[in-house]
C-alpha cells in the first residue's frame, strides 16, 4: 500500500489565521482589552508567525509505503555545529527570527532582558527542529533537523532583541507595548 500526497500550507494556516483573528478581534473590540494599534501589532505578529510556520514546515510531502524515503530518520539529523554550515540557509534563519526578537518584548513585558528572549527563541527553535523530525519520521517528509538552524534561529532572536531596544526609544513604538 502506497500513500503519497502533499499538504499545502493554506489548508492549515488559513483556518488557524481566521480563528486567531476572531479571538483577538473579540478581545480588542468587544472587551476593549487592547487598543487598535495594539491589535494591529498582534495581527502582524500572527501573520509573521504563520509565515514562519509556512517556511519551516510546508509543504509537507507524505510518502508512506513503497515510495517512502528509505534513509533512516537518525541519519537526517545534523549534530555537527558550525563546520557543516550552509551560509545562505544560516543567514536566512537569522533573518527569519529577527522579528521574533522584536515582537517578544513588545507583546509581553516579561521579555525585557536579552536572556529571556534568547531562551524563548532557543525553545521555539528546538520545538521546530523536533517537530520537523517527528513529521519526517511519521510522514516521510524531506525536512531535516540541523543544529545550525538552532544556532542561527537563536542568534536571530538575539539580534531582534537588540533592534527592539533601539526601536523602543521611539515613543510611538513604546506605546504599542502590551
Amino acid at each position: 500500500m502506497n500513500i503519497q500526497f502533499t499538504i499545502p500550507s493554506w489548508y492549515v494556516l488559513i483556518p488557524l489565521f481566521l480563528v486567531l483573528f476572531m479571538h483577538y478581534g473579540i478581545r480588542t473590540f468587544a472587551r476593549r482589552i487592547h487598543t487598535v494599534p495594539q491589535f494591529m501589532l498582534i495581527l502582524s505578529f500572527i501573520v509573521y508567525s504563520l509565515a514562519v510556520l509556512h517556511l519551516v514546515f510546508f509543504p509537507i510531502d507524505v510518502n508512506i509505503g513503497e515510495y517512502a524515503n528509505r534513509t533512516p530518520w537518525y541519519k537526517t539529523i545534523n549534530f555537527i555545529p558550525i563546520l557543516t554550515i550552509d551560509i545562505k540557509t544560516f543567514v536566512l534563519n537569522i533573518v527569519m527570527m529577527i522579528p521574533l526578537g522584536i515582537y517578544l518584548p513588545l507583546l509581553k513585558s516579561t521579555f525585557n532582558r536579552a536572556a529571556s528572549v534568547v531562551w524563548c527563541t532557543l525553545c521555539i527553535s528546538l520545538f521546530f527542529e523536533a517537530l520537523q523530525m517527528i513529521v519526517r519520521i511519521a510522514l516521510g517528509s524531506g525536512r531535516s533537523t540541523d543544529i545550525n538552524d538552532l544556532i542561527a534561529n537563536t542568534l536571530g532572536g538575539a539580534v531582534g532583541f537588540l533592534a527592539c531596544k533601539i526601536l523602543i526609544k521611539a515613543k510611538p513604538i513604546r506605546q504599542l507595548s502590551l
